[in-house]
């Protein structure tokens, strides 16, 4: 049962809030978390998607991996629908943001956030980002014993290299980068991709001659069989806190609710932020109000401290909803490391010399396990899909218009823009000899780029969310570079055909909203409002140099409970 009172209420179990709720248990807070999606893999909710079942989970053994393997498939479409942002219940639709243009929000709700689909990068910010960008009132020091915290709970190591990640470390080789070997990156240079993944199973090595079950206990860890965007549910038959990826729901959720200090409570969506003032002009947070997804009945419980954890979209609408204080930088400076993808067609007699078979089998292995950092400039990440998704994400869109609209003479690759007709089936066709790099960029914080509200245009949780994104120009140039290199590299690794997508804005890591320094201070409580803290990405000041943030998103939010603990506890 939800009580009426807690010491602090944390909107939001996405990436972040399970890791602040885990850190206030362990010091003795009781902590709710009001999370707007459903709770997989819980026996409180054994068909999550059906019926509304319990209000809500204390216990560590409501926790089932069976439950986890039925409800999670390996069928990605399938997935990424289960998963999208919105309700439980889809016969409602999912929530609706406005996104201008050709561009796309990719998020989850439920019980893990985006974490569910995330696939398990867990590298940690660029140092100069955080030193020498001036945007961040702390330093880079400051997080380093944060991430090692989350390291050792996400049991973070280097991904194992399957084919993909072979080719891609020969061509990189070959352009003339280094081979990097540190956590905290200062130099351009590629390695392979610090995954919050458990490591494959020995059995699974190339030497070996493994011929049995992928299932659980005779392979334990990892499976290499992608399915990170589609939850990984790998191992299947593993119970629950022995799932190879260590996503929030995983890694953060169990021990939070091991302390019996924590209640989650799902399909509670947050419409509004109490507040009282007693000294002086600054209001405090007092509570939240929040509705109940299924019956659509309306709540409220007090807190000490309230925490917003619901991402960097949903944190600052929520604020201007709640008609909180006034703040420019609310909902602005958002960044989304604006990408691209460039990807090679090779021969397979040149693959066989290369790799010992005459095929890449980007299917194979886990889905992001390898990478090329470039300080201020971001990076560029080997990707395993299987062809429909690979298809969507390397053809289907571009800023560009088709291919035949685009000239190239003088560019690094063959194509670019979408393709179409017997150019796309011919590529297609080689999916088995293909590799796919993502471009992420450093782009920077901009007031102009961010989450504001529609005036008249709302669902049943308040107001939409009206995303805006135009990249600047610096932003737009270290973009280009990403994708000439990751050209060059496909070319020196034997490439007989390039071509990128030039791909159209797509929120796929969405940051920076509620900037510590602009919104927050630097133990991220609101500047205008007592008590209220912000625990997600949105309060990251920049975009990290364009890594994937959620190793840093993680190790803020614990170093953000902390300091909740030290001011009020």
């Amino acid at each position: 049962m939800v009580a009426n009172e807690y010491d602090a209420v944390i909107v939001g179990a996405g990436g972040d809030g399970p890791v602040a709720a885990w850190k206030l248990a362990e010091a003795g807070l009781s902590v709710l978390v009001l999370e707007a999606g459903p709770f997989h893999g819980n026996e409180q909710w054994p068909n999550p998607h059906e019926d509304s079942g319990g209000e809500a989970s204390s216990s560590v053994e409501d926790l089932s991996g069976e439950l986890l393997d039925e409800q999670f498939t390996t069928r990605e479409f399938e997935m990424v629908n289960k998963l999208v942002f919105g309700p439980a219940d889809h016969e409602r639709g999912f929530y609706f943001r406005k996104f201008p243009g050709d561009g796309a929000i990719l998020q989850c709700s439920g019980v893990g956030g985006t974490t569910l689909h995330y696939t398990g990068n867990h590298p940690r910010a660029y140092p100069a980002s955080i030193d020498e960008q001036g945007h961040w009132p702390i330093d880079y020091a400051d997080l380093v014993p944060y991430y090692q915290e989350i390291e050792e709970m996400c049991e973070v190591a280097p991904a194992p290299v399957t084919a993909k990640e072979e080719l891609f470390f020969q061509g990189a080789d070959a352009a003339g980068w280094d081979l990097l070997d540190v956590k905290n990156v200062t130099e351009p240079g590629y390695r392979p991709q610090p995954n919050a993944i458990k490591q494959p199973d020995e059995k699974l090595h190339v030497d070996g001659d493994y011929d049995g079950d992928f299932t659980y206990p005779e392979v334990e860890g990892d499976t290499l069989a992608l399915g990170n965007i589609a939850g990984n549910p790998h191992p299947r038959g593993a119970p629950f806190e022995e799932k190879a990826k260590r996503a929030s729901n995983v890694s953060f959720v169990p021990p939070a609710l091991r302390t019996g200090n924590v209640t989650i409570r799902p399909n509670a969506f947050v419409t509004d932020i109490e507040t009282d003032t007693w000294f002086g002009d600054d209001p405090s947070a007092t509570g939240v109000e929040f509705r109940d997804t299924w019956s659509g009945e309306t709540e409220s419980v007090d807190a000490e401290v309230v925490v917003l954890a619901a991402g960097a979209i949903e944190t600052p609408r929520l604020w201007k909803n709640a008609d909180l204080p006034e703040n420019d930088w609310v909902g602005s400076g958002m960044t989304i490391h604006f990408g691209d993808n460039v990807m090679g067609l090779f021969d397979g007699d040149d693959l066989a010399g290369r790799l010992g078979k005459a095929t890449v089998d980007q299917h194979q292995g886990q889905d992001i396990a390898a990478r090329f950092d470039y300080p201020g400039i971001g990076m560029l990440q080997t990707v395993g899909t299987t062809p429909g998704l690979g298809a969507i994400l390397g053809f289907g869109a571009s800023a560009s218009g088709f291919t035949f609209q685009n000239d190239t003479a003088d560019a690094p690759w063959d194509t670019m823009g979408r393709l179409a007709g017997g150019r796309l089936k011919e590529l297609l066709s080689g999916y088995r000899r293909m590799l796919q790099l993502l471009v992420v960029s450093d782009d920077r914080p901009h007031e102009r780029n961010g989450v504001t509200v529609v005036p008249g245009v709302s669902d049943e949780n308040g107001s939409i969310p009206l995303v805006n994104y135009e990249p600047s120009e610096g932003d737009q140039q270290r973009r280009d570079r990403l994708a000439e290199i990751g050209a060059e590299i496909l070319r020196e690794a034997g490439a007989s055909h390039v071509h990128r997508s030039d791909s159209p804005p797509t929120a796929l890591h969405v940051q920076s909203t509620m900037r510590m320094g602009k919104v927050v201070d630097t133990a991220c409580e609101a500047y205008d409002v007592d008590r209220l803290f912000v625990a997600d990405h949105s309060a990251l000041a920049n975009s990290v140099g364009g890594v994937n943030p959620t190793n840093t998103g993680q190790a803020l939010a614990a170093r953000t409970a902390e300091k909740i603990v030290e001011r009020y506890f």
